[in-house]
Parts: C-alpha cells; structure tokens; sequence
C-alpha cells in the first residue's frame, strides 16, 4: 500500500514549514511577555531572582564534528551534498528538545549534546540507505521531526559511538493518498500539523489531532510518541487513527496493517507507535481522516469544586454525550486562567445574547477573585444540528452537578490554546522555575493520584526553600479514566536544572505507587525510561530489549532512549 510514486496525481505539496527559535519555544514574533504588575507579583509571591539573559547564539560554541570526510562523503552520494549539514548552525537548531531542563541549557549556552551532522533524506529508500550505513560504521541515529520533545527523546546516548546524526525528516513532507470512500489517507511523517491541516483541509477533510505542540511538531512525532490531541475525547488519540505504517530499520522495512482490524496475530504496528526512534524510523501513515467540521463551538463551565468537575467528566466520558474537547481545571489552575480573562464578561458580549446576568454570579462574574470552583472547557464540532443537540445534552448534566455556564471562557481558551510555552518562556525570563508532567490513570485512582502528585511537587520544593504554585487540568477522558496533568512554577534555585528533576523524581515515585503510568503523551524518552522499566518489570524489559535486538542489533538507534 505504500508504494507509491511521489508523482502520483494525488501527491500533494506542504505549505511552508515552521521553525522553533533555538532557545526558545516558537516563533519570536509571537514571544509572550509578561504584564509589569503579574510580573512584580509573581516575584513578591514566589521570590523570583532575575536570571542572567540567555547567551547569544554566535557565542555557543560547539566541540567538532566528529564526522570523518569519508563517511560526510558516503553521505552526500546518498543524498546530495546539500542535504548534509555540518555547519554549527544547523547542529544547534537540533542539539536539544524543548522541556524547561532543555531550555535553561540552551539559555546558559550548554550544548554538549549537538549531532555532529544532520541529513536530510527525501524518500524511504534514502532513509534506509542512510540506517545500513550507519549501522555498518556504528554512527549514532537521532531521528528528528520538529523538536519538540520534552522528555530528553533527542539526547541519546551516543559515547561508545563513531558520530551521532540527526535523520531530520523534513522532507518527507507529501500526501501520497486520500481515498475518500475508506476516508484514509497516505502521508510522510515529516509534515507538520498545520502543513497536514492544510493538504487535507483542502480537499474537505481534517485529522483532528491538535496537541499544544499542533504547530510545530510532525506526524511521525505524534505516532512515535503515541500523541494526544485537545480534541482527544472526540477524535481519538493520534496512535488510534493509525491504519497502517511503513518502518524503516537497520535491517529492512517492515510493512504493518493492511485493513482496518484484524486477527492476524499480535498488531505489529505497536512497534512502530510509541517507538520514539528506538526501534526504527517512520517513513509512511496511513491514518483516519474526518470530514471539515461545519460547526466548531468552545464553551466554559464553573463548577463549585474540582471533584464535581470529575464527576462531571466521568458522566460524560462514560454514558455520553462526550464533547470532542473535554477539559477541566483545578481551582488553583481556574484562579489563574480567570484572571487571565480579566473580569466581566463584556457589555458588548452580553448585548450579542441578548440578556445581562446578575452581578457576582459565576455567568457574570468571570474575574479575579471571584467565587473560585473548578473551570470545564467543553468543545463541539461538527454538523450544526449535532452540535446543538450535544451541547443541550451536555449541558443538563454539567448543570445537574452545580456548574454553571462562564461564557467568556470557552472562546478565550480557544484563542490561547498554544500560548502557554510561550509564557513558559516569558517566566523564565523573569527568574521562575516553570514546568510539566503528565499522567493517566482510571476514575477510582484518579482523585487519590492527583492528591499525592500534588503534594510531593509541593513538599520537595517547598523543602528546598523554594514553594510552588502546583496547577493542574484533566485534558484527555476515557469511559474507563483520564489524564492528569501538572504545571509547576516556583522560583528559580542556583541549580534549577537539579531542582526541578529531585521534585519530578518525587513525582514520579507519587506516580508509580498509586499506580498510574509513568507518562501518558509525552512519552518515555531519557527522562522516564527507569520508571517505563519499572512499568514494564524484567520480563517486560527483556522482552522490549530482544525487539530492539532484533530490528536494530548494533544499538544505533536513538541509545539510551525508551529501552531500559
């Protein structure tokens, strides 16, 4: 099913690709900046230091390339001499990922961990060309779609190795396929989310995958991480759209899924989602598609606590009718995110529905301050009819728990739903220490998980002289559980980069002891692979190593990265 000829009349073009600005998140006309008075409260409440600005670029120094000129020239007979990097630019824009750790090395210049070459393959068969060859001169591969890992995926170990590379999959960037009447289509795993919107939006169809990374981040990126979208409780997540993928590895290519179930045996295509590199390189996706939604309508709610937004969830996630995006915060992340919205609702929204709520209640009261409770996003999309219908049901069960609409709400998440790690950066300018962690577990664990996560970012912060603000939101709702996801920010220590991962070690043992995963869409990477062994105990361990034996036996694929 995968070979096709890139000239093939239903091989389409990506629209121009988004970079990431190399210490940062984003695209810097779009850099957030805090308000002077946030700003000088954040530093009274949670005593921030100002931190020296991050070191210019052109002052980065990188150690040489360790890519010999036979193995440079081998390469660019495979590929073209363009399409080898080695130049100190290029090596930085791939050095490293993007969680906070990432970004405070980046900021002070410590960049030990750049490839010493990137390559650019254009098809399946240069990408396996390039992994024989690496495996048979024992160079390290970092396969690399946009660089936005947050779980040290793109920090191998690479040492007992002749040179790393960074396999940047950029220009695997076509639909191959749409076939309409099966509503799949055929794509290359280097297209960003918005370049893959746009092919498919053009012939009326959409993925519905949209992770806060939607921007930047690539499709082979969403399977080999097993990626969840905010629109998760209506599409599904990204590894559950997966039909069929085509694998690169060091041994050949591996073909998997020809129909949309099967009994055939265990689903070999699990090798490929979630593989993060590891075991081989995605190089095709047959996946899902949905028609153009007719309607799309984002809504808040304000319910008294955070376990009546639970319950809400559970309602709605197990017996129906569950929003596409189903989303609900903390009291701690609602006083935050109402604030943002910066009081009232306005005379001219109020004007456009044709009624004046009450002053002071939750409808009207959207401010600083206000009565507090716990915030439910609730989006639709769809036909008009169905959307009417689901938010009326919706609605009567939300409402039968206490909730109570907070209209401004829905529309500002909306608008804003990519903007955090550009304030992430922003904080981090201003002195704090600001980062995630994610987990998932089933209703009956969830209140308890929540609990203890919670108060061990807390005490182990707190004990280091530094108390956090710990926020937190569920994001991603199943009949059977649901997400939990952390935001933490506290000053910033002499170490921060030290500090940071004693409180995520405690968080993590929180997490394993009551019982939940070690990581529900971030993945496994460096940071998370002793607790992944944990997951999976010896037998599971053993069991994952033979894989990687077997696909990869010279270990040059992303080492040290998932696999205990």
């Amino acid at each position: 099913m995968f070979q096709l000829p890139r000239d093939a009349a239903t091989t389409a073009s990506a629209p121009p690709r988004r970079e990431l600005r190399w210490s940062g998140w984003g695209d810097p006309a779009q850099a957030a900046s805090l308000d002077p008075r946030i700003a000088k409260l954040a530093r009274a409440v949670l005593g921030l230091r100002q931190p020296s600005p991050p070191v210019p670029r052109e002052r980065v120094r990188l150690e040489a390339s360790r890519l010999g000129e036979r193995l440079a020239t081998q390469f660019e007979e495979l590929l073209g001499a363009p399409y080898v990097r080695r130049d100190a630019r290029c090596r930085l824009a791939h050095a490293l990922g993007r969680s906070t750790p990432d970004l405070l090395r980046m900021r002070r210049g410590d960049i030990a961990s750049a490839p010493d070459a990137v390559l650019l393959p254009a098809d399946h068969g240069q990408v396996q060309a390039v992994l024989e060859l690496c495996a048979h001169a024992r160079i390290a591969v970092v396969p690399f779609g946009g660089g936005t890992s947050v779980v040290g995926g793109l920090e191998p170990d690479a040492s007992p190795y002749v040179a790393k590379i960074a396999l940047d999959l950029r220009r695997l960037d076509r639909l191959l396929d749409l076939d309409e009447r099966s509503r799949t289509a055929t794509l290359e795993p280097g297209l960003q989310g918005p370049q893959a919107e746009a092919l498919l939006g053009e012939r009326g169809y959409t993925l519905g995958h949209y992770p806060q990374s939607f921007e930047y981040a690539t499709l082979g990126g969403f399977a080999a991480a097993r990626s969840s979208g905010q629109a998760s409780a209506g599409y599904g997540r990204f590894d559950e759209r997966v039909l069929a993928v085509r694998l690169a590895t060091p041994r050949g290519t591996l073909q998997l899924g020809r129909a949309p179930r099967s009994a055939a045996g265990p689903d070999l295509r699990q090798l490929a989602l979630g593989c993060e590199g590891a075991l081989g390189v995605i190089t095709a996706l047959r996946v899902e598609i949905s028609p153009l939604p007719e309607r799309r309508v984002y809504e808040g709610w304000r319910l008294p606590s955070f376990a009546h937004g639970l319950e809400a969830l559970r309602r709605l996630a197990q017996d129906g009718p569950c929003p596409a995006v189903l989303r609900l915060s903390d009291e701690a992340e609602t006083a935050v995110e109402l604030a943002a919205i910066g009081g009232r609702e306005s005379s001219g929204a109020r004007r456009r529905r044709g009624r004046r709520p009450a002053a002071g209640t939750a409808e009207g009261g959207e401010r600083a301050g206000g009565a507090g409770g716990a915030l439910v996003i609730a989006g639709y999309e769809g036909s008009l009819p169905e959307v009417r219908r689901r938010r009326k049901q919706a609605a009567a069960v939300i409402s039968g728990l206490g909730g109570q609409p907070a209209p401004a709400a829905g529309a500002r998440w909306a608008a804003a739903r990519y903007r955090a790690p550009y304030l992430r950066d922003a904080l981090l300018d201003e002195g704090a220490l600001v980062e995630t962690l994610e987990t998932a577990c089933f209703w009956s664990a969830l209140e308890p998980t929540y609990e203890h996560v919670a108060e061990a970012l807390r005490s182990t912060l707190a004990a280091r002289g530094t108390p956090p603000l710990v926020l937190c939101h569920v994001s991603h709702v199943y009949r059977s559980g649901a997400s939990l996801y952390f935001t933490v920010v506290a000053a910033a220590a002499e170490d921060p980069i030290a500090q940071w991962y004693e409180a995520k070690r405690a968080a993590s043992e929180a997490i394993l002891a009551c019982g939940a995963t070690i990581s529900h869409h971030h993945g496994v990477g460096r940071d998370h692979r002793a607790y992944y062994a944990r997951e999976l105990g010896p037998l599971g361990v053993e069991l994952l190593r033979a894989v990687k034996a077997t696909l990869d036996p010279e270990g040059i694929l992303n080492p040290g990265v998932l696999v205990p």
